[in-house]
């Protein structure tokens, strides 16, 4: 893993205090997103991105905050509990999860076009991981398509411009110590269904492979080379 805090790395200064405890009853809060609810469409619409925002993604955070009610986490990132996860209550696992995964999720999207290009650099990463652009992007909808039940999709940094896909379960990730699936995760798509049940109904493949025209590449891009400015 890098050095620098991945929340770092989501950049803006809401998604960061959204990662690290405050004082207080409730430490973890609910940030706002970096994009209207209607700028997604048409791939993800605004009754969607708002439920999903708005209802599911505050109910994680609010949860997490009740499972963290007896510890002592004040100034700790959200990373740093999840390293050692195995020593919480099951529920921090499951709604920590939940709201890093959705932060991050929220953070790889992207309505400016500008953010919408592949940088030489991480084409470069895709060619020697995959063979191809297009190879990655098939491999990304099959691995998603094929996994059972909820979970999610990790684009996954393991060496020096080497990647791999993987999924997990429920809401595990890759920060966990609890997880099979290890490495810095550089993008993530949500394979719940309520991430595109209205619109795309039980099609995830279609979901899937729509997803490519929101990917905010510039982040990727940084999150693979390690700059965090």
């Amino acid at each position: 893993m890098a050095s620098m805090s991945i929340a770092e790395a989501l950049g803006g200064k809401n998604v960061q205090q959204a990662l690290i405890a405050a004082s207080g009853h409730e430490p973890f809060h609910l940030g706002p997103l970096p994009y209207a609810y209607d700028a997604l469409e048409p791939v993800i619409d605004r009754e969607t991105l708002k439920w999903h925002h708005d209802v599911h993604h505050r109910c994680y955070v609010d949860r997490l905050n009740e499972a963290l009610a007896s510890t002592s986490v004040r100034g700790r990132t959200l990373e740093e509990i999840l390293s050692h996860v195995s020593a919480f209550p099951q529920a921090v696992r499951d709604h920590g999860g939940g709201h890093w995964n959705h932060t991050f999720f929220w953070s790889v999207m992207t309505d400016c076009k500008e953010d919408q290009e592949i940088s030489p650099e991480l084409l470069k990463a895709f060619e020697k991981s995959f063979g191809s652009l297009d190879a990655f992007k098939a491999e990304f909808v099959r691995v998603g398509s094929q996994h059972v039940g909820s979970g999610w999709l990790w684009l996954i940094k393991d060496g020096p411009e080497r990647l791999h896909l993987a999924t997990t379960l429920n809401h595990d990730n890759p920060l966990m110590d609890v997880c099979a699936v290890r490495g810095q995760p550089i993008l993530v798509c949500d394979l719940w269904e309520h991430a595109y049940y209205l619109h795309f109904k039980a099609k995830r493949e279609d979901f899937l492979r729509q997803f490519f025209a929101l990917v905010n590449w510039t982040r990727v891009h940084k999150l693979l080379i390690g700059d965090y400015h």
